[in-house]
């Protein structure tokens, strides 16, 4: 307990020195060693006996995660870490490596500002490297490289000692390469990887050990001592006189930049308000005397204390006490009821923390993941978070007990809440709620922990498939009357251009960024002017524009307008299922002159209608979720490999051999991957071994259309016919 104390102490005397202070996060591949290696770099800080470090697996608290052997949610400690005669304050994250949990890591990249990437010497660069790197190079964080399990390399695979740096040295390009194509701006003012100057480390985290050239002046171990004492099996030597947690720390220290630096940079990435306004002034100079401005990256539940909101303080300091406000909650207050920062499972509390730390505080029971917190009443909120993958599977979930009905929603509400990468629908009526996620295994987790810690017995669906609903055709003008006949409205649709999709995917334009920034940025990718200036909403993939002229009541109708529109597009006339990839055109309107004719329960249907009806003519169609693939097999397992993708409606995208290893890469749709692990393992002899990341949504093929709707029809209750346009619209 004394050293626990000292240790908290230590932390809080830094903290109100932000150059002194570094943001991390580790992110990898699974099975890489992010979660062994955060333990070393614990040991090393004095907060975990060296002996259990790498077994104990100190930031993998959940049973679930201790079980499994995987890391589930991000978690966060706060150490310490003397360098050249100075302390430093190390805040790191350690985040999942499954793509199941991939929205964890798009969180965490929000919190931190610079990224330890960890790649395993023996499988390189994987699917779920590039896809962490991505997430992190989006958000402007700085990468530095860690190549672990260099120990196989040399004594499974037996290379000398020339392959083996060959071998690194193609890890490190392949890594570059990722970098450069994702954010060649910054790989040119100096993010590329070079051992040289010491942005790249090697080591074992299992084994405790690690290289760096710069380092290596201070150690005198070099390569040809790793070789050698590898090849003896003497860790202990090498732990010893080149400890990993040094090593490592040395670097995060040297080249990662502190909140200072780095909010200098990411403010304008992540923030589109006024740079020279009061709170712009104060973010980009991590002001603790600025005012409160705190982004929610993680929410959740302690039994003792209820909500606990995780996230990243870029201005002003916390104290308990303080009423602050939460973005999107019209202008209601929350108290700060307690402040302080995450020691691995442990939560310490604290006086006050200012500017540049990562906070866990309670009492903000509006919040929610995304959320901007602060004690300014109007205050343009950060960009929302872009997570690379979608919900792709969905269960439906009943209590067993009709009395635990209500304890269930409340749940399932609470799950919401912790996990925005999971979508909830809750049907109060039938008793029958939908929870959709990004694969078997987050359900899996999801609807376990219901039952573990939420002490909710519930009943699960077999997973189903999620699809999307867009038009392929341009239509229109299509007309929706209100119930009363006194308002009309036309509306064309059409495809959303491709350029303009990805451009709301990566988070490049959106409804909070100034009118005439999103404008620029939409003509550059080839929206007319008009169309550019009548933007009106972007929900998801969609939007909605107002190409009228001088339609009076128009202004105090648009918010039901825009209610219609998404009504729409939350479910598809197909099969109710989410639309995507659509621009809505309002062409015209006939307003009743009198307000108590054209209100909610006149425009929002007739909306609604209008798209839905439209969507039917423009040819209405489904998409898929689709998941890449990459199998890695000896090569005389290639064509059993190949065929497991092919005989799932997939394609092999690419083929490529490394010795006597054969890496398939292919995609197929997520509705032909039940049981695909077993599968492989059964045609491969358990030889294979094989990660997925998502891969987007793709049209199905026009012969399984009606089947696929109809059987989703049936399973939601509504009418078995497939739809037609005279449903929506009257002729």
């Amino acid at each position: 307990m004394a050293r626990a104390a000292k240790i908290v102490e230590r932390v809080t005397t830094l903290m109100d020195r932000p150059e002194h202070i570094r943001n991390i996060g580790i992110v990898a591949h699974i099975d890489h060693g992010k979660t062994t290696l955060s333990d070393n770099l614990l040991a090393g800080a004095g907060m975990i006996s060296e002996e259990l470090a790498g077994k104990q697996l100190f930031m993998d608290s959940d049973e679930e995660e201790q079980s499994r052997g995987i890391t589930i949610d991000a978690s966060n400690v706060s150490m310490v870490h003397e360098y050249e005669g100075e302390e430093f304050l190390i805040n790191m994250i350690d985040t999942p490596g499954h793509v199941d949990f991939g929205g964890d890591v798009t969180r965490a990249m929000r919190a931190v500002d610079g990224a330890v990437v960890v790649v395993d010497a023996v499988e390189g660069a994987m699917p779920q490297t590039e896809t962490v790197l991505r997430q992190a190079l989006k958000e402007q964080v700085r990468p530095v490289l860690f190549i672990n399990k260099v120990d196989r390399l040399i004594n499974e695979l037996k290379v000398d000692e020339t392959e083996m740096q060959i071998r690194l040295g193609k890890v490190i390009d392949k890594v570059n390469k990722l970098i450069k194509g994702m954010n060649e701006e910054q790989y040119n003012k100096g993010w590329r990887l070079d051992p040289k100057n010491g942005t790249v480390a090697f080591g074992s985290a299992l084994y405790k050990w690690a290289v760096s050239i710069p380092y290596m002046q201070k150690s005198k171990v070099s390569f040809k001592e790793v070789y050698q004492k590898c090849r003896e099996g003497d860790m202990k030597w090498l732990n010893k006189q080149s400890p990993l947690c040094s090593v490592i720390l040395d670097m995060v220290v040297r080249h990662l930049p502190n909140p200072i630096e780095a909010q200098k940079r990411r403010i304008g990435v992540i923030w589109h308000g006024n740079k020279e306004s009061i709170e712009g002034i104060a973010m980009l100079n991590c002001d603790p005397n600025g005012p409160v401005i705190l982004m929610v990256t993680d929410i959740s539940f302690d039994p003792h204390a209820g909500e606990v909101a995780t996230g990243r303080l870029f201005s002003g300091t916390l104290r308990r006490g303080l009423e602050l406000y939460v973005s999107g909650t019209a202008g209601k207050t929350n108290r700060l009821q307690q402040v302080g920062i995450f020691m691995g499972p442990e939560r310490v509390e604290v006086e006050q923390l200012p500017a540049g730390n990562i906070a866990a505080v309670t009492g903000l029971k509006d919040a929610i993941v995304g959320s901007m917190v602060t004690n300014l009443i109007e205050i343009t909120p950060f960009e929302s978070l872009k997570h690379y993958s979608e919900p792709v599977m969905t269960v439906a979930v009943e209590a067993k007990n009709m009395a635990d009905l209500p304890k269930l929603i409340d749940v399932l509400r609470q799950v919401a809440k912790e996990d925005p990468t999971v979508r909830v629908t809750i049907n109060e009526e039938t008793g029958e709620h939908l929870i959709s996620g990004m694969g078997e295994l987050h359900l899996e987790i999801i609807t376990g922990r219901i039952k573990r810690d939420k002490h909710v017995e519930i009943t699960t669906s077999k997973p189903i498939v999620v699809y999307r609903e867009t038009v392929t055709q341009m239509v229109g003008p299509v007309e929706g009357k209100s119930p009363n006949r006194h308002n009309r409205f036309y509306v064309e649709l059409s495809p959303l251009d491709e350029k303009v999709v990805n451009l709301i995917r990566n988070g490049e334009i959106s409804m909070n960024m100034p009118e005439v920034e999103r404008r620029t940025i939409l003509m550059k990718a080839g929206l007319e002017k008009d169309e550019a200036k009548g933007i009106k909403d972007i929900a998801g993939t969609n939007v909605f524009l107002d190409m009228t002229k001088g339609i009076q009541y128009l202004n105090e109708t648009m918010e039901l307008i825009l209610e219609g529109f998404h009504e729409a597009i939350d479910g598809g006339p197909l099969a109710d299922e989410p639309v995507q990839n659509m621009k809505v055109r309002l062409v015209d309107v006939k307003l009743h002159e009198d307000s108590i004719h054209r209100g909610p329960a006149q425009v929002i249907p007739a909306v609604r209608a209008a798209i839905k009806g439209g969507m039917l003519l423009a040819n209405d169609t489904l998409m898929e979720p689709l998941q890449k693939i990459q199998i890695n097999v000896p090569s005389e397992q290639m064509g059993n490999a190949v065929s497991q993708i092919q005989g799932r409606r997939g394609q092999i995208l690419d083929i490529s051999s490394d010795g006597d290893s054969i890496a398939v890469i292919g995609k197929a749709p997520v509705a032909e991957l039940f049981g695909f692990a077993g599968d492989l393992r059964s045609a491969t002899e358990g030889r294979a071994m094989w990660s997925t990341e998502f891969a987007g949504f793709e049209v199905v093929p026009s012969s399984l259309v009606k089947d696929v709707v109809i059987a989703i029809r049936k399973r939601k209750g509504l009418k078995a016919d497939m739809p037609r346009p005279d449903d929506y619209l009257e002729r």
